[in-house]
């Protein structure tokens, strides 16, 4: 959810003296953006991986803040919304040789290290989306992380939505209402998410193929189907999140025209800097923390920035001369299976995602954005079976769809100059996932109907998968 902050409450004069500064920064960014100040560099990628802290029986363990300071504080490790989550950082590196079975190395270390701490408390660790176990009169104030950033999120939701609750309601294969008081409904996702810093000339082209390129992605990484018991969504992600924080755009309504949390409003048609103008015009401040005095660090910007959740979301970070640069976070992805799924799931995405921006004519002249809008929470309900639109007016199921773009992920990784012998090894697992058809989301669902919709029994047995290492296309029911 992005850096903290140093308090909960906030005065009238805070939004005031904090929407001047945002206006000020984004004048700055503008003028940076018109004179081409912004970073060349590219390819460089790095990820935040969220993961669960459990217990024995597989029920969330609300232990974050004593477990993290058992990892001495390392920068790699953070909290999340509630106290059964955390937050797991790569080291960003560049998009050459041998990049994934480098990030591979070091997920392995961190997760098995996590792990080995946790174990010394009682509890274990998982990566998945949504977390079977869970129950609804979990996520409750009592277990949010003692953060300042969390406590006045919630704080400034309620005050948008003028203290109305928060109600959830997801049609899927089963149908489920709920109603909380607090934003806590976000802390049932976890999620793993990419960040491409991109050149300057690039960005726009390769913003937009990523959102072209979102409803193959989240088709093939499902792994959240199933909340308080309910069967739902391939990746029910995606509308828990989008409901959680349902506060708009246009003077903060709930139902304006605008959502926080949302896939856009559309493709980026001159250049990213649309949606830092979009951030600033249609979205009341949320969190008006007072930071650095020096416009130059756009430090208000991306604070405001990192309360508005797109499921591709530009950011704005700094190379190590101090020179701005552009980064992509895509956001589509949930959490696990397994590490292999995860490096696999992040070669797929760069490699389309390269293979796309750098054609030679744009991927937004050949495919609607509504379609590929509709195509997204199509294929985040059904999966790998969702009909989907594709270029020039091809359309057929997602799986069908990836088929013909796992070639093209080759290509584009080759074109990176990574290894061989990565391409093969990680772009295998997708092709293993999509020929069987079976996700994270699909062997969940598959296990309950096999083994009489046992929840505890079925998530020890994803357990068991994941601790093997295994990609989950191995994985037997």
């Amino acid at each position: 959810m992005g850096q903290d902050i140093a308090s909960c409450h906030f005065k009238q004069s805070d939004f005031e003296q904090f929407s001047q500064k945002l206006s000020h920064e984004t004048t700055l960014l503008r003028e940076w953006f018109d004179k081409r100040l912004l970073s060349s560099n590219e390819n460089f990628v790095g990820f935040e991986l969220e993961a669960w802290l459990i217990k024995a029986g597989g029920q969330p363990a609300p232990v974050n803040e004593s477990y993290l300071s058992m990892l001495d504080d390392n920068a790699l490790f953070s909290p999340e919304l509630s106290q059964f989550n955390i937050e797991l950082n790569s080291t960003p590196r560049h998009l050459s040789g041998d990049l994934f079975s480098a990030m591979k190395r070091e997920l392995d270390s961190n997760w098995g290290h996590c792990r080995e701490v946790a174990q010394q408390i009682d509890t274990d660790l998982a990566m998945i989306g949504t977390l079977p176990t869970l129950d609804d009169n979990m996520l409750t104030l009592e277990h949010m992380s003692q953060t300042a950033r969390y406590q006045a999120l919630n704080e400034q939701v309620l005050r948008m939505r003028q203290g109305r609750p928060i109600e959830l309601d997801i049609n899927g294969i089963e149908h489920l209402s709920s109603s909380h008081k607090d934003v806590m409904l976000e802390a049932a996702t976890t999620s793993f998410q990419i960040h491409l810093q991109v050149s300057r000339d690039k960005a726009l082209r390769y913003y937009n193929a990523m959102q072209a390129l979102s409803a193959p992605l989240v088709a093939m990484s499902g792994n959240s189907p199933i909340l308080f018991g309910k069967k739902l969504w391939q990746e029910t992600r995606i509308p828990i999140f989008e409901q959680a924080v349902p506060v708009g755009g246009i003077n903060g309504a709930a139902f304006g025209p605008l959502k926080r949390v949302s896939f856009g409003t559309g493709y980026a048609r001159h250049s990213l800097m649309e949606l830092f103008d979009e951030n600033e015009q249609h979205f009341p401040v949320m969190l008006p923390e007072t930071l650095s005095d020096d416009p130059a660090e756009l430090s208000h910007l991306r604070l405001h920035n990192g309360t508005i959740w797109r499921w591709n979301r530009p950011l704005i970070g700094f190379d190590g001369d101090g020179t701005p640069h552009l980064r992509i976070e895509h956001r589509v992805m949930p959490a696990g299976p397994t590490t292999i799924d995860t490096i696999a799931n992040c070669a797929l995405f760069i490699g389309l995602s390269h293979y796309f921006a750098e054609m030679s004519e744009p991927i937004e002249a050949m495919l609607d954005f509504s379609l590929v809008r509709d195509n997204f929470y199509l294929a985040a309900k059904r999966g790998l079976k969702a009909q989907v639109s594709w270029l020039r007016g091809e359309s057929g199921r997602a799986d069908e769809l990836l088929q013909h773009l796992i070639p093209l992920a080759r290509l584009g990784l080759e074109r990176l100059e990574c290894s061989r012998n990565d391409i093969d090894d990680y772009i295998s697992v997708i092709e293993g996932r999509v020929a069987k058809g079976q996700t994270g989301a699909v062997w969940q669902l598959n296990y309950l109907e096999a083994n009489g919709g046992d929840l505890e029994k079925m998530f020890i047995a994803y357990l068991q998968g994941q601790n093997s290492g295994n990609p989950v296309h191995e994985w037997k029911i």
